[in-house]
């Protein structure tokens, strides 16, 4: 049985039979009522239909072809293009399984979902954008018409791919629709059939569509078949026609002629007969399914690699999208934490209203050792931002600077010889001052009821520490907010509080990680460049929703750099993972450990 070519340069598609046009008038005058919603399918296909016209002028750049797609083509091939009437038509099965209703070829992309469908489609269009040529009606249905089909098949997608090369993997994964029923289980291996399979698949991959892996089974079947002087003869014909211009029709003529004398057979005459003398049946469509079969596992291959990779990328979009919804909730959520409307802050004021009481019980002034202390705390935290100076040491050819006797009597040497002075004898030291980096601490305390014993200490640390990052740095920030069903302020951002603010613990619940929300996005303890420090004093005991939500922040927080300090004041505390515990059996020794650890983390820090 000789392999039936798929034919794309017909002059006009076959006519209907006397059968298909009755049917055709019963069903548009209401009839094969059996079939279910059959309206419906039939809306879905010209919705398609309409969508690949659309899409078509950006494949072929023309915009005067109309694309059907039903339930087979008039052909009979997978696609098929109809230059005489500007027609295209695809095959619906094409799309198998997709259920109509779910294709949205309108949708750029859309076409990944059924790239076989849409390589025959991009096939299809390529030759519409550069088959230009025509057999002579006289020579159709010859030898010669169908050596000029077989080399026009890979030229058109050659041309193709030299202006949408990103095309090329729908032109693979279309092989098998376009090719493989091309030859059957009773094609014999003689010597057109073979040069055939050459001109369809070994072109392809002279055109780039193909890889040399995947052809090198069928290249070694066809040497055996055709020879391997008959093999390069071929090649060295489809090659020539690959570089003949879209509108030489004369020359693919010629290259056709070239073809038909190469295999022995008579250009004007019908194609020759397949004889079954030569080698045995099915040969060809076995090595060619091989072939096939390894171009599809390959795309399946780079298919799984680009979903991952697509799967990665959208990962890393929806966390980038996650993270920015979460700081712009971070800066409300800071505003109404730390907001005092224009006037002077006054601690106390909890985030829900009136529906939670203040944990503010009043304020006192600072005792003298807490002054002590402060001062002591600034003196540290100084020394520890203290940056030596850069020395840069500068070479050049005029003063000022130090002069160097070698440089300055080479630089004379190389003017007494005539050639360009380069020697530099003038060397200069600069000394340039380090700017210190900032500090940014913030404090958040559990005032829930477990923890009545941190509040004096922790209300004494942070006085301590917000007076002696004012004394060190104009630009150091500290906070200190109390949390519990709700968030208070102890002490705010850039404000130096003049009073001592007492709190109690009475609370229940633990809004941990929108405290940590706010002093994050009041400080910017996630962004480098600053000494930054995050202190906890709390004993740990949330429930799983609360620590889960916490230990997210605590997570993106270290992942910034930051320092993050658990201070417990009784046995057993549960500190969230990624934070240094620090248990304190006296609780007045929380100032010390937070200025400890204030000092070390403006020491580490990278300006």
């Amino acid at each position: 049985m000789a392999a039936q070519l798929h034919n794309h340069l017909p002059p006009a598609p076959p006519a209907l039979s006397e059968t298909e046009w009755a049917t055709a008038r019963w069903e548009d005058d209401g009839g094969n009522l059996s079939e279910p919603r059959p309206t419906a399918q039939r809306a879905h296909w010209l919705r398609i239909a309409a969508a690949l016209s659309a899409r078509l002028p950006e494949l072929t750049e023309r915009e005067d072809i109309l694309v059907t797609c039903e339930h087979g083509t008039r052909s009979g091939a997978p696609a098929a293009f109809y230059p005489t009437l500007a027609q295209l038509e695809i095959d619906a099965a094409l799309f198998a399984p997709l259920p109509p209703a779910t294709i949205r070829p309108a949708r750029p992309g859309d076409e990944d979902r059924y790239p076989a469908a849409w390589g025959a489609f991009v096939h299809e269009a390529a030759h519409a954008a550069h088959s230009h040529w025509h057999t002579p009606p006289a020579l159709r249905g010859t030898a010669l018409d169908e050596a000029g089909q077989i080399l026009e098949e890979s030229r058109a997608e050659r041309a193709h791919l030299g202006r949408r090369p990103g095309d090329r993997r729908y032109l693979r994964s279309a092989v098998h629709a376009l090719i493989l029923n091309d030859f059957t289980s009773q094609t014999p291996s003689d010597r057109w059939q073979a040069a055939l399979a050459a001109g369809l698949l070994l072109a392809r991959r002279d055109a780039g569509i193909l890889d040399p892996d995947e052809t090198q089974i069928l290249e070694t079947t066809l040497t055996g078949i055709l020879g391997p002087d008959l093999l390069q003869t071929l090649t060295g014909i489809w090659t020539a026609a690959h570089a003949t211009a879209d509108e030489d029709g004369a020359a693919m003529m010629e290259h056709a002629r070239a073809w038909c004398a190469a295999l022995g057979a008579e250009s004007v005459s019908p194609p020759p007969a397949p004889d079954s003398s030569c080698g045995r049946r099915g040969e060809l469509a076995e090595v060619i399914g091989k072939t096939v079969a390894q171009v599809q596992a390959n795309e399946a291959a780079q298919a799984a690699v680009e979903a991952k990779v697509a799967a990665a990328r959208a990962t890393r979009a929806q966390a980038k999208a996650n993270q920015a919804a979460q700081r712009r909730q971070a800066a409300k959520t800071a505003e109404k934490v730390f907001s005092s409307n224009g006037r002077p802050f006054t601690p106390g004021k909890p985030t829900k209203g009136g529906r939670h009481r203040s944990p503010v019980t009043g304020t006192r002034p600072p005792e003298a050792d807490e002054k002590t202390a402060a001062g002591r705390l600034a003196r540290a935290l100084r020394a520890a931002a203290y940056r030596e100076r850069t020395t840069t040491v500068t070479a050049s050819a005029a003063p000022p600077g130090r002069l160097n006797m070698r440089q300055a009597l080479a630089r004379d040497a190389q003017r007494a010889a005539g050639a360009t002075p380069t020697a530099a004898p003038w060397t200069r030291t600069l000394h340039r001052p380090t700017p210190t980096p900032p500090l940014r601490v913030g404090i958040a305390v559990d005032v829930s009821g477990s923890m009545h014993r941190a509040t004096a200490p922790i209300a004494s640390a942070a006085w301590i520490l917000a007076k002696a990052t004012a004394l060190t740095d104009p630009d150091s920030r500290t906070a200190t907010v109390a949390y519990h069903r709700s968030i208070t302020a102890i002490t705010a951002p850039g404000r130096t509080p003049t009073r001592v603010t007492q709190f109690n613990a009475k609370g229940g619940g633990h809004l941990l990680a929108e405290a940590t929300d706010a002093l994050t996005a009041a400080l910017d303890l996630d962004r480098p460049g600053t000494g930054r420090l995050l202190v906890i004093a709390s004993d740990g005991y949330y429930n799983p929703t609360e620590t889960a939500l916490a230990a997210t922040r605590i997570t993106a927080l270290r992942k910034t750099g930051c320092a993050i300090l658990w201070l417990a004041f009784a046995p057993g505390p549960r500190p969230l993972p990624g934070t240094t515990l620090l248990e304190l059996t006296d609780p007045a020794q929380a100032t010390t450990a937070i200025g400890k650890a204030a000092t070390a983390a403006l020491a580490a820090a990278n300006t």
